[in-house]
């Protein structure tokens, strides 16, 4: 019987980013025409952003502590367990998943596999580690881990996609690759072998928004958006169904759910300008108490206003640890208005 740990982060793009650069998302918004004159006076803004606003790079200093310790506190309890295998759920965003092909799931059974972090087009030129523009690292993977989850879930009427290679040219996508390098934030290397379960999240924006990174002029309208992505109740079911599933394995299994939460700029709602904060509050007091259907039940829509498209990465994780009975004993939130999206770092042991 395998046991299983479960763990939840981000992969921020921003924490790559020097600084000074974390807060450009905002301050690109902040320069868009189609973005009301009066809704970029900061007096208009919630107290808290603010406050952040007002020193930028102080607060991109204190976020970027905060979420090194969250990582820093996962990467000691993943040591700590020392997993055969380690299970990342996480997004899309226009890198397998294009016009092509969109399965709302992809279990990717690998053997290993080599990743260029920053060379995709767009990414900053500067890293907090200085690693030039070609570094590449090597991930172990576990196709017999991936191969068996893949199989038992689609004998379980889960009709989930499975691969054997990226289509991705620069190796794994940001969702993986980025959590593996912020839980090796202090390069020691990272010995797990991963499998990557790809979810997807952005649904009606994966090809008509490039993975829903558009600015306001570039949003489609209702006819152009595509097919919605999987409901949260699914992807609650999944990760039930994974947990059982592994839990009969021979492998010792960390399962990580790697999202930020609200993103400022999936929120219409406010204008692109911060996330729903008071929405993500909700669901992580929700978590804490355990509270697991009411995850399941919340609709799509209530994600999609919220901006919370990459919480079903979330799901996953919460409908496996609800099939285990676990409850978080270690969370924590960090909230932020300025840097696109608050993030949560969560706990679950044996």
């Amino acid at each position: 019987m395998g046991d299983i740990l479960g763990i939840g982060v981000t992969h921020y793009p921003g924490l790559i980013q020097p600084d000074r650069q974390m807060a450009g998302l905002l301050d690109r918004t902040l320069k868009s025409e189609q973005v009301p004159e009066e809704l970029k006076d900061p007096a208009r803004w919630p107290e808290p952003m603010r406050k952040e606003w007002a020193d930028p790079v102080a607060a991109a200093a204190e976020h970027r502590k905060r979420l090194v310790a969250g990582f820093r506190k996962c990467r000691e309890a993943l040591d700590a367990f020392n997993p055969d295998v380690v299970l990342i759920w996480g997004d899309d965003q226009y890198e397998n998943f294009r016009e092509d092909g969109v399965p709302s799931f992809c279990v990717f059974a690998l053997d290993g596999i080599d990743s260029k972090p920053y060379a995709r087009a767009g990414r900053p030129s500067e890293n907090v580690w200085g690693e030039g523009p070609d570094t590449a690292f090597h991930t172990k993977g576990h196709y017999a881990a991936a191969s068996t989850l893949a199989a038992n879930l689609i004998k379980a009427d889960y009709d989930v996609s499975y691969a054997y290679r990226m289509r991705y040219e620069n190796g794994l996508p940001h969702a993986f690759i980025n959590t593996v390098l912020y839980l090796d934030y202090d390069r020691k290397g990272f010995p797990y072998p991963v499998v990557p379960f790809s979810i997807n999240c952005y649904g009606r924006r994966v090809i008509s928004q490039y993975g829903g990174a558009a600015t306001f002029a570039d949003l489609p309208t209702e006819e152009r958006l595509d097919p919605p992505s999987p409901a949260p109740w699914r992807c609650f079911d999944v990760g039930k169904a994974s947990a059982r599933i592994l839990a009969k394995s021979p492998w010792r299994v960390a399962l990580i759910a790697s999202s930020s939460w609200s993103h400022a700029f999936l929120t219409p709602k406010n204008h692109l300008l911060y996330p729903d904060v008071d929405g993500d509050r909700a669901l992580y007091e929700r978590l804490r108490a355990g509270d697991y259907q009411a995850w399941r039940q919340t609709p799509l829509t209530a994600l999609e206003e919220s901006g919370q498209q990459e919480m079903l990465n979330w799901m996953c994780l919460a409908g496996a640890m609800s099939e285990l009975g676990r409850r978080t004993n270690d969370a924590q939130f960090v909230q932020t208005y300025i840097f696109n999206s608050s993030k949560v770092f969560a706990s679950f042991r044996p």
